[in-house]
């Protein structure tokens, strides 16, 4: 018996239509950016150079995450760029390309993974940015790598999965009541300070954000401190759940969404 729920399923079998559809977004991205693949990375450097200036010249905060901080600063935005570029994308999906969805017999789900995909690729395409600010770390003696950065295609397994199932929820939400909040579950995911820094009574309420699990993995190797295996069980267990929600609302909430756009 497959795991995989038979809608998402439909969308496996139709990969070729996904991935020409993910090639003709990023066209369209890169050829309206004059700045183009330098943006994709260039936007979380920018943003990891702010708060790294924030908090440590400002604040004066240097143990908000562990050292060095701008190392661990650009291991968390670069996901979090992902989740955020991919939540908003994946809220007007379906409008979006709404003339294609009512008129297609395409698996409606799609509509909303290629844009997961889409972003994931971008993602992929930053990873050099992490990688030079590491290399300077590791030159300087500052930074070495560990063989725990065999989770880190792990942890972008994850990050999809927890997106698809977002995705799946809020597109047709979003169709009817558009409305989408992130900035609160940014504070609320260890990007900009360590799980270490929290109170050990919030850290239980912490563990529920799977993000917080998800960039445990994404930073497993690069830094010294073990991989807190309670916050990555809790993760897997909410994205299966977020899976399951995610499909059944999207399938119940279609006829709908279909007579909205």
């Amino acid at each position: 018996m497959s795991v995989v729920p038979p809608r998402l399923s439909a969308v496996v079998e139709r990969r070729s239509v996904l991935w020409t559809l993910v090639r003709r977004d990023l066209r369209v991205r890169y050829a309206s950016s004059v700045l183009g693949y330098v943006w994709t990375i260039l936007d979380p450097l920018l943003m990891t150079l702010i708060y790294f200036f924030v908090f440590t010249y400002i604040f004066g905060a240097r143990r908000a995450g562990l050292h060095p901080y701008l190392l661990f600063l650009i291991s968390g935005m670069l996901p979090w760029q992902w989740f955020t570029g991919a939540v908003h994308e994946s809220s007007r999906a379906l409008l979006a390309e709404a003339k294609l969805v009512r008129s297609t017999n395409l698996p409606r789900e799609l509509w909303v993974i290629r844009v997961i995909v889409a972003k994931g690729i971008e993602y992929l395409l930053s990873i050099p940015v992490l990688a030079a600010i590491f290399l300077i770390f590791f030159v300087k003696g500052e930074a070495r790598l560990d063989l725990e950065i065999v989770y880190f295609p792990l942890a972008i397994v994850l990050e999809f999965a927890l997106l698809v199932g977002i995705g799946l929820l809020i597109a047709p939400i979003t169709v009817l009541v558009k409305d989408l909040i992130l900035r609160l579950m940014f504070y609320l995911t260890p990007v900009i300070y360590g799980v270490s820094r929290i109170p050990a009574k919030a850290r239980p309420f912490m563990d529920l954000n799977p993000l917080s699990g998800v960039l445990e993995l994404f930073r497993a190797g690069l830094f010294s401190e073990p991989v807190n295996w309670r916050s990555v069980g809790v993760a897997a267990v909410v994205i299966a759940g977020m899976i399951v929600l995610g499909s059944t609302v999207f399938a119940r909430l279609e006829p709908a969404v279909l007579k909205e756009i």
